[in-house]
Order: C-alpha cells, then sequence, then structure tokens
C-alpha cells in the first residue's frame, strides 16, 4: 500500500509517499481501506517534533474515514465492507479510568496518528471500538473530517458548562476547533460571537449562525460588551498569549475560558486580581470521551447539529499543497485528502 510516511523531524519537507506492506488486524482490532483522510495542525507540529512522534518512519493522520477491509480475532460488531468513521482517541480500553468512561485520564491516552501510526496511508489498522458505523446522512468529505476537531469542540463546551441563551466568544474563527464550536455553539442556542484576523472568517461565521465578529487583534472584549450588550458566560480559546488577555477580559464576573491550544505561543501572563476578585475559570480540555462522541454523533447524525465545513479537497497524492494550505492558516474549517 502506499503511506505518507515521516523521516525525519524537520518540518513537512520529511514526508515521502512510500510503498510499504498493508498493516495486518490483531486481536480486537479492524483494518479500514481509506476513502477521505483529514489533516489537522497536530500533523503539522509534529513533523517538527513537537511533539516527536514514538519512533521513525511514522504515519501521520488522525482524521478519516472509509470501508472495512480485514477483521481480527474477537472482533463481532464490524463485518468487511462496513463503513465506518475513525475515532481519532486512543485509550487503553481496560483500566479503571477508562471504566468510567473518562478515557481522556486514561495513562496509555493518546491520539491516532501522533502515538501510533496513522491514517495517511491508504490503509490503517485501529481498534474495533474506535471504527464507528458512517451515518447515512453525513458525505465522506465530513465523516472524514469531522471527528477531532468537532470532538475537541463538543467537550470544550461541556466542560465550559455552556447553556442555551448564554453568550459564547469562539476565538480565531476558522480552523477546525474554532469553526465547530461557533457551528455547535449556535445550535445548542448561545449566542455566538466570534474573532479572526480574517473578514471572510467573520462573514462566514454570521451567515451560519453568529450575531457578529471581531478582528482578534484589537479590543474584542470592548467590542464584545457593545455588540452584545454585556460580557461572555463562555470563551473558547485556541489562540494562547496573542489573544489570552482580550478573551480572559471578554468573561462575566463567573465567566469560564476554556482552553485547548496555544498555537501563538506556549506561554501567557495572567493579572492574578481580576482572576480571583471576578471570579472566573479558566478549563484545560483536550480531546473527548466515547460517550462525548457517541453524542455528538447522534447530534449530527440527526441534523440537529451542523459539522465544520470542509476547506477543500486535495488528492491523496497532493498532500505537500494540502499540507502548505492548512499551514498558511487562510482556510476555513477542514482541509482533507481523497482516495476516491
Amino acid at each position: 500500500m502506499r503511506a505518507w510516511r515521516l523521516h525525519q523531524l524537520t518540518g513537512p519537507k520529511a514526508l515521502s509517499l512510500d510503498e510499504i506492506p498493508p498493516p495486518e488486524p490483531g486481536e480486537g482490532q479492524v483494518r479500514i481501506r481509506t476513502r477521505i483522510i483529514a489533516l489537522n495542525h497536530l500533523d503539522i507540529w509534529v513533523t517538527h517534533g513537537l511533539p516527536a512522534p514514538p519512533s521513525l518512519p511514522h504515519i501521520l493522520g488522525g482524521d478519516g474515514a472509509g470501508v472495512v477491509d480485514a477483521v481480527g480475532p474477537g472482533v463481532a460488531d464490524l463485518a468487511e465492507g462496513d463503513e465506518v468513521v475513525i475515532n481519532p482517541s486512543l485509550s487503553c480500553g481496560a483500566c479503571e479510568v477508562c471504566d468510567s468512561g473518562e478515557t481522556v485520564y486514561c495513562r496509555h491516552f493518546g491520539v491516532l496518528g501522533e502515538h501510533s501510526q496513522g491514517t495517511l496511508a491508504e490503509m490503517v489498522v485501529v481498534p474495533a471500538a474506535n471504527a464507528v458505523p458512517k451515518p447515512p446522512n453525513l458525505s465522506w468529505e465530513t465523516a472524514g473530517s469531522f471527528s477531532l476537531a468537532a470532538g475537541t469542540a463538543f467537550r470544550m463546551l461541556r466542560r465550559g458548562r455552556l447553556n442555551k441563551g448564554e453568550t459564547l466568544v469562539v476565538v480565531g474563527v476558522g480552523g477546525g476547533v474554532s469553526s465547530a464550536a461557533a457551528l455547535l455553539g449556535a445550535s445548542l442556542g448561545a449566542r455566538v460571537f466570534v474573532t479572526s484576523r480574517d473578514p471572510e472568517k467573520i462573514a462566514w461565521a454570521v451567515a451560519n449562525g453568529a450575531e457578529a465578529g471581531f478582528d482578534s487583534s484589537g479590543q474584542f472584549a470592548k467590542e464584545l460588551k457593545a455588540a452584545a450588550g454585556g460580557l461572555a458566560d463562555v470563551v473558547i480559546e485556541n489562540v494562547g498569549p496573542a489573544t489570552w488577555g482580550q478573551s480572559l477580559r471578554s468573561l462575566r464576573p463567573g465567566g469560564r475560558m476554556v482552553v485547548c491550544g496555544a498555537t501563538s505561543g506556549a506561554k501567557a501572563e495572567i493579572f492574578v486580581p481580576a482572576l480571583f476578585f471576578r471570579q472566573l475559570e479558566i478549563i484545560g480540555s483536550t480531546m473527548y470521551t466515547p460517550s462525548e462522541y457517541q453524542d455528538l454523533l447522534g447530534l449530527l447524525a440527526s441534523g440537529k447539529a451542523t459539522p465544520p465545513p470542509v476547506d477543500r479537497v486535495f488528492a491523496f497524492e497532493d498532500l505537500p499543497a494540502a499540507v502548505a494550505r492548512l499551514d498558511s492558516a487562510r482556510q476555513l474549517g477542514k482541509v482533507a485528502l481523497t482516495l476516491g
């Protein structure tokens, strides 16, 4: 089979399209012939060793969808020919934490394509629990693209305890997680406001349920207060120090900021008195649990929620162009690859 493999931790140019033997499914595993694969910024970071994969050469990629090609021993719920979505959230599935359903706290928690060989290949082997029946109403492009971003956004909204009618600010709309958070927030009945440096991305958000948008590089806390008649109950933040101060200022007393990333840098300053006098919450969030994934999938399958948009679909062979598109930050939503 063909697979895009990383051979050095020197960036995306270290990826090459190699011919390798197809992987064989083991106990409790299935092999999936991929039809759609989506990229995430995580894939780019891993090419630089941030974080480093467990070994080289390494196959990146967490998102994908396809058809079950082979079934390992002990798998009863899936068969060859089944159309499935790949859930990239990995755990041991056997410890006390996993038994409780809180897999994100498992000592062996991982992400497909980061901690194990991923989806950027014609075939991928995953635990059977990570191959979920594809809802008929989801296109292949959507099914292969939504999981990591929309799952992350869904858990962030849950951890932020967002309620119907509350005010939500999504910082840096346009990427997969932020686009999904804006769409999901609107579907949950929140008043949604967004920020971006790109007026076209703000226009997209307003056309898809947001009330207004503001320049991420400006004083968007003041603009929010004027536009919304008050401050936010919840802020979704994945940019980091470039927007951290304005994000905290955007919160009403008792408000919650949920953080899943720091694309502008790893360190940010906090004015501590504001934190405790205003009784704010800063909540970290990573990936999602199996029950959250099933709840999200149910919302998407029923049409009660909208998945993040697919910005552009490239041929599998055109991975370098797809990575360049993602790395440019010009995309709105997900960047995907098709294998036909």
